[in-house]
């Protein structure tokens, strides 16, 4: 029987619990699926190289560390309350030891190849003989039945491919990448969505195991929404607009005094106030509807920014809170993170790693009303559960169980 580590909280009951998760993915997409099933309660058993383990634990810097203990920033990011065990692959004893974990699991999430999994033996039929009720989680950079299947999909390339950098950036400057691995991220996100309708499906008796797939590419596609459809159904090719929404205005960042606001000036009512605010005719011509708006954007921004910069950003955003007008300053990330006791968004959370002492970490955005989760509990060191491998082979041959 495997003790969680002691840093763990005593026992609660959360949503997720008594169901198991192989993660045998690395760097992002995979392992943030998995931390979606971990902070809702499942146990993740994250398998990695012994060469090194997950990818991302060597992309720095910055680093974490303390004597001999190294761990980069990135993986910390995404790895909370997980079970590191390490198997190569490629041999016959670690596939084998893959494979009983694989037994009494509920889901694994993996991005391999197309076709690697096939290679070990692991193809539909391979799986679903090992374990009839598995929910295997897929995530590649391209479709895999498309003829770029065969292509790496790291996240500026899918960025660039799926068009999301075209809309972004300054009109007049280059495209822009997110300044985070968005696609990574939201492939994580739908695919743990996916593997959970699955599971949902499973235990509901409708269906028993099967496959979930799904790519970045698909993934960014996905986000385009108004964008997509400016297109499709519109006919118009969507631009890049800088700051400033293309089909909504005032909608952007401004310039104040001593910094940036964004306003969001969405309806009309809110136009009449924030306009009888600035000192501008809100029916003039030019700006009396959204549409004479969007059209005459750039001399509405002048008009707006001549009026904030006679303020700063603070005076601002509550003069507009306090008119109800949709505002917001633009903050760093430290800033962001420092102001967290201020506005209780419970950003961060802290972790005690064995090695590397207190970590703060990212917190998981969900609250729930009623349903119990546990405490998050630190990403784990390389290979630091592997007592899990014997116990998954006690369970194999009839032992006792092994989950936590």
């Amino acid at each position: 029987m495997f003790a969680m580590p002691p840093d763990a909280p005593a026992p609660v009951t959360p949503p997720l619990h008594g169901i198991t998760v192989v993660d045998v993915s690395h760097a992002l997409a995979g392992p943030y699926a998995s931390l979606m099933f971990a902070d809702a309660g499942a146990r993740v058993i994250k398998v990695e190289s012994p060469r090194g383990g997950d990818t991302s634990r060597g992309w720095g810097p910055p680093f974490v560390e303390q004597g001999p203990a190294r761990e980069s920033t990135y993986f910390l990011s995404v790895n909370r309350s997980k079970l590191s065990v390490t198997l190569d692959l490629r041999t016959e004893e670690g596939l084998a030891a893959f494979k009983r974990l694989l037994v009494t699991a509920d889901v694994l999430v993996e991005n391999f190849r197309p076709g690697t999994l096939d290679k070990m033996g692991l193809d539909e039929s391979g799986l679903e003989a090992l374990n009839p009720s598995l929910i295997v989680l897929s995530i590649t950079g391209f479709d895999p039945t498309s003829a770029d299947a065969d292509r790496s999909g790291f996240d500026q390339i899918i960025q660039g491919e799926a068009g999301l950098m075209s809309v972004t950036g300054a009109a007049d400057g280059e495209p822009t990448r997110f300044g985070i691995p968005i696609t990574d991220i939201v492939a994580g996100m739908f695919g743990a969505f996916g593997a959970m309708v699955a599971l949902r499906d499973r235990d509901a008796g409708q269906t028993n195991g099967q496959r979930v797939s799904t790519s970045l590419f698909a993934s960014a596609v996905a986000l385009h929404t108004y964008q997509g459809t400016a297109w499709t159904v519109g006919g118009r090719h969507p631009r890049r607009t800088g700051n400033h929404h293309p089909s909504i205005a005032p909608y952007g960042s401004f310039r104040c005094s001593d910094g940036h606001v964004n306003l969001a000036v969405g309806t009309e009512s809110l136009w009449q106030t924030f306009a009888a605010e600035l000192g501008i005719e809100p029916d003039h011509p030019d700006f009396a509807t959204n549409a004479d708006r969007c059209v005459n954007g750039v001399e509405l921004s002048a008009r707006i920014e001549a009026v904030l910069a006679t303020r700063d950003c603070e005076s601002w955003v509550q003069r507009f809170l306090d008119l109800g007008v949709p505002v917001g300053r633009i903050r760093r990330i430290d800033e962001v993170y420092d102001q967290e006791g201020r506005d209780r968004s419970g950003a961060s959370t802290t972790v005690h790693h064995p090695h590397l002492g207190p970590l703060r970490l990212p917190a998981s955005p969900l609250r729930y009303s009623r349903s119990q989760l546990s405490e998050p509990f630190h990403p784990p060191a390389l290979g630091e559960h592997n007592d899990l491998l014997g116990a998954a082979e006690h369970q194999s041959t009839g032992g006792g169980g092994i989950h936590a």
